[in-house]
């Protein structure tokens, strides 16, 4: 055993820490555990910074030998295990457990076959989401779902909370554009959901795995489909006076019988904070600003522009664009893409949220949130994915200020509730990790989380893998429920924060 492993004060945790490196320094090379404080910090949390937990060990395994002996040994010390891939989840997905193991994949970052014929790519977990269409490019071909944090996030991680994109209207979520998934369940049995066939026999099971937020199986092997380059793309900009008039030209668009390739709104709040940061030529006068893309053959995307302007203009856009070179359409695209950096700018924190809500309901949301913006004295910035109703509200507050905090989760929760209310969704495309359990109360029936718990029992029936995340207990659903009736709210008092 490594001589530096902690032994004083002989506390629970640096016991059982002593006790899990020695194990896995059987599993691995020196190098590639941590288990120190320094080294261990940089992993205590994802893109939520709002919670935070040390984890008891990281390891970094670089061969599939190494990840299934890691599970085994895991497995047999019942010690919690935690993947982890970039580390750009947005909900806790991939906080660690206080006293298990972040299992760090991002090692596993090659592309291992690309085939321009069946136009598949079968990549390591930690490949970029972003470097398979840039392997793919020379084919004239690419992989659809492009979350804005695609230069950074993994396949792996897309897997496990089924991203989406801008372009997802049209081409779809990531349990749209896999094949195949490959890897180990949690005592390390090698498990394959899916094939690279057209189907496969039995149950849905990779349906179930994607999305699944790490809680099945660790992931190392994804097959994903690839498509071709459209010939033309161009973008619409549409500008409006009142939100509730963006919100009904998005339904119109859909009506007509458009599925543009993307169509995405901000509002007065982000275009500010984005045109600030990106010079995209966004109108800082409008209430709302829609981006609404067509893409195809140059007669395609040619009939398709004048049939979205049309309805746009009849929707009441005070003001329409239209791209007219590549490097135009990226400009407009630029500020959607740089939303969550944008307002990093403005603000010293922001909490992210994630709810799904129909389309027809978009106004009332937007103007639901401007009243919430009153009630918990923050601020409020939106993006979001028009087309199929998935919003990100970005709440700005100062994490330092323990009050500011409060009032964002209460935010936050008010946010996803409303949503459920109007017959929508708390999650979307970030998954429920830790931000959302509370609310998937609301949601979701005992009876109902029952059967989710039973489906993840039916893989991992010790709960080692991501436990406390995505499912919220029979009795953290009781005392959120007398928490309400009482007329307050209870807010991951178990979770550690800054």
């Amino acid at each position: 055993m490594p001589q530096d492993v902690p032994s004083a004060p002989p506390t629970e945790r640096t016991r059982r820490q002593a006790e899990v490196v020695q194990a896995l320094s059987a599993c691995v090379p020196p190098h590639a555990l941590l288990w120190q404080t320094e080294d261990t910090t940089p992993y205590e949390c994802d893109g939520l910074t709002a919670y935070r937990q040390r984890p008891l060990v990281v390891c970094l395994p670089e061969t599939e030998g190494e990840v299934q002996a890691v599970l085994k040994t895991c497995h047999r010390l019942g010690a919690p295990v935690v993947a982890r891939g970039a580390g750009t989840g947005l909900s806790g997905g991939a906080m660690p457990h206080a006293m298990g193991v972040t299992l760090s994949l991002a090692k596993f970052n090659r592309i291992l076959d690309l085939n321009p014929v069946a136009r598949t790519a079968r990549v390591q977990c930690g490949v970029r989401n972003l470097a398979i269409s840039e392997a793919a490019a020379p084919h004239n071909l690419y992989y659809a779902p492009d979350p804005s944090s695609q230069i950074a996030c993994t396949i792996g991680g897309n897997v496990a909370e089924n991203s989406g994109g801008v372009h997802c209207l049209k081409y779809g979520l990531t349990v749209h554009n896999v094949l195949r998934v490959r890897g180990f369940t949690a005592e390390g049995e090698p498990v394959t959901f899916g094939s690279e066939a057209l189907d496969a026999p039995g149950y849905d099971l990779l349906a179930a795995v994607i999305g699944s937020e790490g809680m099945l199986a660790v992931a190392l092997e994804v097959t994903v489909k690839l498509v071709p380059r459209p010939q033309l793309a161009r973008c619409i900009m549409a500008s409006f006076d009142d939100v509730r008039k963006a919100g009904d030209a998005v339904a119109a668009v859909i009506a007509a019988g458009i599925i543009p390739a993307g169509l995405e709104m901000m509002d007065k709040p982000m275009t500010a904070a984005v045109e600030d940061f990106v010079k995209a030529g966004y109108d800082l006068t409008a209430e709302a600003i829609l981006l609404c893309e067509s893409d195809g053959t140059p007669e395609e995307v040619e009939e398709e522009i004048a049939r979205m302007s049309e309805v746009l203009r009849g929707a009441g856009a005070t003001a329409i664009s239209v791209s007219t070179s590549e490097d135009e359409r990226l400009r407009f695209w630029s500020g959607r893409k740089n939303a969550f950096p944008a307002s990093g700018r403005i603000s010293p924190d922001y909490m992210c949220m994630d709810s799904t809500i129909p389309r027809k309901r978009l106004a009332d949301i937007l103007l639901a949130i401007q009243e919430m913006e009153k009630k918990y004295q923050l601020r409020c910035c939106n993006v979001f994915h028009a087309g199929d109703g998935n919003l990100h509200p970005l709440i700005l507050f100062d994490a330092n200020d323990p009050d500011q905090l409060r009032r964002c989760e209460l935010f936050g929760a008010d946010i996803l509730e409303t949503s459920v209310a109007m017959g929508g969704t708390v999650t979307g495309e970030h998954g429920v990790g830790v931000e959302k359990l509370n609310s998937m109360c609301t949601q979701f029936t005992p009876e109902e989380n029952a059967q989710m718990f039973a489906l993840k029992h039916a893989f991992d029936p010790a709960g080692l893998l991501n436990p406390g995340k995505a499912i919220p207990t029979l009795h953290r659903c009781a005392e959120y429920g007398k928490m309400l009736v009482r007329g307050g709210q209870l807010h991951h008092p178990d979770l550690p924060r800054f």
